[in-house]
């Protein structure tokens, strides 16, 4: 069955809202589950050697800790861009919570885009900031160590 651009939209927006649904709940395994079998994650901004990752279960065992690091309690504001492409959605969402390690608060901004198809998101492109992340997460210097291709 071929959908419609304006279901294919649809689609789109409630994979998103799903993931962001999961995120709240701390549900990590459910957020993996909005990803496609073969759905890819990757984070343009982060140190050279981050990991891209690829398949649903790998995105799966990146997240598998994510709540024991950082609590997230709201997403404070969020504007999401419909592009030419009704599969394609850009995202500017900002999330407020804690670093457990740490006790800082853990607010960060990202930009997604987010493309989703019929067995879910397809690909996710993460921009976020390394710097105010490894402060919060009490691991700047690990980090910066990275960046600079010393460790």
């Amino acid at each position: 069955m071929t959908l419609s651009p304006e279901d294919r939209r649809r689609r789109a927006h409630e994979a998103l809202d799903r993931l962001h649904e999961r995120v709240l709940a701390h549900d990590m395994d459910g957020f993996a589950d909005v990803f496609a079998p073969g759905g890819v994650m990757e984070f343009p901004f982060a140190p050279p050697g981050w990991p891209i990752l690829r398949g649903r279960e790998a995105v799966r065992e990146y997240v598998r800790d994510y709540t024991d690091n950082v609590d997230i309690t709201a997403i404070t504001s969020q504007t999401r861009h419909e592009t030419t492409d009704p599969d394609v959605l850009i995202v500017e969402w900002e999330v407020d919570g804690t670093a457990l390690r740490t006790g800082l608060p853990y607010r960060m901004r990202y930009v997604n885009v987010v493309r989703v198809g019929a067995e879910g998101i397809e690909s996710l492109r993460d921009y976020w900031s390394p710097l105010a992340a490894g402060h919060a997460l009490g691991r700047l210097g690990e980090l910066v160590a990275m960046q600079e291709g010393t460790q």
